[in-house]
């Protein structure tokens, strides 16, 4: 029997590729039934609320990034180099600005395409990210009358590979600097609590990450004063995960830091403005002697490996 046409998906949030595209990301995003779980009335409404209080406040934090955002960028250098190891086509697929899914849908099922292998850029479970992009592949599917065979590949957060990895951009990040003068604050990006009462894995997974690389550092012998797990990006009143890490930084143990971003492979706004240019800036008014940031995997051989060994093992 022949083998199936296969094609690699890379599901990721997405990232604006200008100012005009901020207000689409916005609208969509907050349209997301698993971003606001809620009737989709107040959904709107909230909606509403929400990018009319801060489109103008996004837009100009966009400006002090180049007017975009690295995400996509990356994504196809990243594909470029997956290319060389991976006998199917690739494509990045965005949920909430373009390339949305029906772009690569269309393309794959016109192709002949049997078999879509969908990869989470999310290294972690959760039904903000992981399922709301599998969801939005099933329905495009469902809509162009388009009925391949869909496998995911699992969560990789506690894989020896991606620890490996992250310990390496750690390293990387701290290059001649005496680990032993700082603090490593693991940061992931934060949910409301409400998410993970409903059911939500994300966050034992995001500790078991964070044990992980703390074990894997040990074994290394690189030693930090301490190692601290931290949410980041909350929005809103309503109660979301703790520590929350402006709340660490306003509040130093150690005016020597090193921030690692920990639920992204992708370098995007939240890692290159929320975390390099404005929790720098909380950093630089308190005082802080040294304030690190460490980049995301992107398109790092370690990476390219990785996924070329999960997809291989589906």
């Amino acid at each position: 029997m022949a083998e199936k046409k296969k094609a690699l998906l890379l599901l990721n949030m997405g990232g604006v590729n200008s100012i005009d595209e901020i207000e689409l990301f916005l609208k969509n995003m907050f349209a997301d039934k698993n971003i606001l779980t809620m009737n989709r009335y107040l959904r709107s409404l909230i909606s509403y609320i929400i990018i009319t209080k801060r489109l103008e406040d996004v837009k100009k934090n966009y400006e002090l990034i180049g007017g975009k955002s690295p995400l996509l960028d990356i994504t196809h250098k990243l594909i470029e180099k997956l290319k060389n190891r991976v006998d199917m086509p690739i494509y990045a697929v965005m949920r909430y600005v373009p390339p949305f899914a029906t772009e690569s849908l269309v393309k794959c099922r016109d192709d002949g395409v049997e078999e879509l292998i969908l990869f989470p850029m999310y290294p972690q479970y959760s039904t903000t990210t992981t399922l709301s992009s599998i969801e939005d592949i099933e329905l495009g599917c469902e809509e162009l009358d388009y009925h391949p065979t869909l496998k995911t590949v699992e969560p990789y957060y506690d894989r020896y590979e991606y620890i490996e990895a992250s310990v390496e951009k750690i390293a990387e990040a701290l290059g001649d600097r005496d680990s032993r003068e700082y603090d490593l604050i693991l940061s992931a990006h934060g949910l409301p609590v409400s998410i993970i009462r409903d059911g939500d894995p994300y966050e034992k997974q995001i500790e078991a990450n964070a044990s992980a690389i703390k074990i894997y550092l040990h074994d290394r012998g690189i030693k930090f004063r301490r190692v601290v797990l931290a949410y980041q990006s909350k929005v809103g009143s309503s109660a979301w995960l703790k520590p929350n890490l402006v709340d660490i930084l306003r509040n130093p143990r150690n005016r020597r830091v090193l921030i690692y971003p920990l639920a992204f492979t992708i370098d995007n706004s939240e890692t290159i403005f929320e975390l390099d240019i404005e929790h720098r800036e909380i950093a630089q008014k308190i005082g802080y002697h040294d304030y690190i940031v460490a980049k995301c995997f992107n398109d790092d051989d370690k990476f390219v490996n990785l996924i070329t060994e999960l997809i291989d093992e589906i």
